[in-house]
């Protein structure tokens, strides 16, 4: 069964995959403002679902992930100073909860992914792409500064030079550019694309998902400059490991040559 938020945001779950789709196939999936207000409360309803154990983001139809903002609406919803600073909040607030989601978090890209989608797209934890999809961020086209926030999040992931040549250019780039920049994880046939991606996310679901989110936490601390790091939280979750229902499981599992049956617990 599929919910909304808002028509243009879906969601449901199937087996341990929480799925997120961009609902606006007539612009390309592009943001509009109700869009980045949903996506905050989709994953707050992930988190609070112990059937979900990975999220996985995805645009509806097979031409784009997400084409960015939907800049129809700017005249009604961006037009003043004041309008655009609570805009970016709104954004800020949707990729901030996906950056934040303490569940694994992936992007299944196909098609455009362009300007904003790229903002969502490096907020997850892994992007997955098929070959036909397309990469840019085409501020430089539009006269757009980009705070540097979201410059740092995509330095982060694939250096600096990469990240000055997409802003430079402001070109698209191919699924197999972005793979040799580090900007997708992996690139499959488009028709390949949703079975690999459902087998993936199932195959991390199937996994100790205390184990996952302490490694999550710890990776998610140590991108931080050395000053900003706070490991305490990340070494309890490892502690956590070891005291766990899930730990014992695991040994027994792997002495018994069975699959395990990992609870969470």
């Amino acid at each position: 069964m599929t919910d909304t938020i808002t028509e243009k945001i879906q969601f449901r779950v199937e087996d341990s995959i929480g799925w997120l789709i961009f609902n606006n196939p007539s612009r390309h999936n592009a943001m509009s403002l109700d869009m980045w207000e949903a996506v905050p409360r989709v994953m707050e309803i992930f988190l609070a679902d112990e059937a979900v154990r990975v999220i996985v983001l995805r645009g509806a139809g097979n031409r784009a992930f997400v084409s960015g903002a939907d800049i129809s609406e700017f005249e009604s919803v961006r037009s003043s100073e004041a309008e655009t600073i609570k805009y970016d909040a709104v954004g800020d607030m949707a990729t901030d909860a996906l950056a934040h989601s303490s569940k694994p978090t992936l992007a299944m890209i196909d098609g455009y992914c362009i300007g904003g989608g790229v903002g969502i797209a490096i907020s997850v934890d892994v992007r997955i792409a098929s070959d036909t999809s397309r990469f840019g961020i085409p501020a430089a086209k539009l006269g757009v500064g980009y705070q540097h926030p979201g410059v740092n999040k995509l330095m982060q992931l694939i250096g600096p030079s990469f990240t000055k040549e997409i802003f430079f250019t402001a070109r698209q780039f191919s699924a197999q550019e972005a793979l040799a920049m580090g900007l997708v994880n992996r690139v499959v046939a488009a028709e390949q694309l949703e079975n690999y991606v459902r087998e993936y996310a199932g195959a991390i679901g199937g996994n100790a998902p205390l184990t996952i989110r302490a490694v999550k936490a710890t990776v998610d601390e140590l991108v931080k400059d050395a000053g900003a790091r706070d490991l305490s939280g990340a070494e309890a979750l490892v502690e956590a490991c070891f005291s766990s229902e899930d730990y014992v499981e695991g040994r027994r599992a792997f002495m018994e040559k069975r699959k395990p049956e990992f609870r969470g617990v």
